[in-house]
């Protein structure tokens, strides 16, 4: 039977994968004659943010089922670097974990990357003038494509089944 942190874990992914798929689902027929380009924008911002949201979300809770795991059964480790000292920086997980926010281009610092730029105002653009006419304009932040955030929800959503599988077997 699934621990309840993991069914949350996946509760969470779950609804986040469903905000993901409000992004491309296309309004026809009468609806779309009634949808502004403006609305369907917003909408789509908002399952975006909401889908991040939710895998941030997941991702701290996932903390919290590792550490129900290692019969810590009151704490709720607020970072990574949190857990490891809780459960040990030699435990699996951990390890893992540890590996996986030094890798370029992993779940984690996907999501450390969402996190900052969804906690911060957006950066200001230079505009252009005269004195700076060599202006590059290049879209800073994270990924935050379908396809990206999907990809991350993918890897999280593994990662949780395989140590759910793993601990249950124990």
């Amino acid at each position: 039977m699934a621990s309840p942190w993991y069914s949350l874990v996946s509760q969470k992914l779950f609804l986040a994968s469903c905000l993901l798929d409000q992004i491309t689902t296309r309004v026809d027929g009468e609806e779309a004659d009634r949808t502004t380009d403006t609305e369907r924008t917003l909408k789509s911002e908002a399952a975006r943010q909401g889908a991040v949201e939710l895998m941030l979300r997941a991702r701290q809770l996932l903390l919290t089922m590792i550490a129900r795991h290692h019969q810590f059964r009151n704490e709720q480790p607020a970072s990574l670097e949190e857990l490891a000292t809780l459960v040990g920086e030699h435990s699996y997980e951990a390890i893992k974990l540890l590996e996986l926010s030094r890798t370029s281009g992993s779940w984690w610092q996907h999501l450390n990357q969402l996190e900052r730029a969804q906690s911060n105002p957006p950066v200001s653009r230079k505009t252009v003038s005269s004195d700076n006419i060599i202006a590059i304009s290049a879209e800073t932040g994270p990924d935050r494509s379908e396809g990206a955030l999907k990809k991350s929800l993918g890897a999280l959503k593994q990662f949780a089944d395989d140590l759910e599988e793993q601990h249950s077997e124990w």
